[in-house]
């Protein structure tokens, strides 16, 4: 199987989560998302987030797609 390709993408869920003062299983219930998926995205091991997901993190955490979604293109170096 081949290896997974790097990439720079950052996913800042704790630090909205946090800052909300909401926990991950709030987020779930209010996303209809499975614990188990916003976790994955959380600790960065996601391949991909459809538009739909997207949309419904931005509504329930009150912020834009570019506070939970950040590209680091000084790590690729």
């Amino acid at each position: 199987m081949p290896e997974e390709e790097p990439h720079t993408i950052r996913i800042h869920l704790d630090r909205l989560l946090a800052e909300r003062g909401m926990t991950l299983t709030e987020l779930s219930t209010q996303v209809g998302i499975t614990v188990v998926n916003l976790s994955v995205l959380k600790n960065g091991r996601a391949k991909a987030i459809r538009f739909s997901t997207l949309s419904r993190i931005c509504d329930a955490l009150r912020c834009q797609p570019g506070d939970l979604i950040t590209h680091d293109p000084a790590e690729s170096a």
